[in-house]
């Protein structure tokens, strides 16, 4: 696969907690939905295959081994809102659910 994150890819990701790994992939899925609403679908998948990258990426991280069972459903369930959408989720869940880890990673460096 060619790595669109070349950085995080090279080791930067690693250094991350899974609140900000995760953040991180809110904002490629965030982008996805937005382009796909606005009917970029070039982007929208571009978008989609980086979100999928981190969330690889994220299984890879060692130190994540413990948690990863709500990263594989939420991966699942990306993928599913791409596709059929047989779980019914909407943009408005997805913007949701991803924002709470981004105010968290902020809140956990301003501390």
């Amino acid at each position: 696969m060619n790595n669109q994150h070349t950085q995080q890819a090279d080791g930067a990701w690693f250094k991350l907690s899974l609140v900000e790994q995760l953040a991180n992939i809110g904002s490629e899925v965030i982008r996805a939905l937005n382009w796909r609403k606005k009917g970029n679908q070039e982007y929208s998948l571009l978008a989609f295959v980086r979100a999928l990258e981190l969330f690889d990426l994220t299984f890879s991280d060692s130190k994540n081994s413990q948690r990863l069972k709500e990263v594989a459903r939420a991966r699942e369930m990306f993928v599913d809102s791409f596709g059929d959408n047989i779980y019914r989720s909407t943009d408005e869940q997805w913007q949701k659910y991803f924002l709470e880890f981004t105010y968290l990673a902020q809140n956990l460096k301003g501390l």
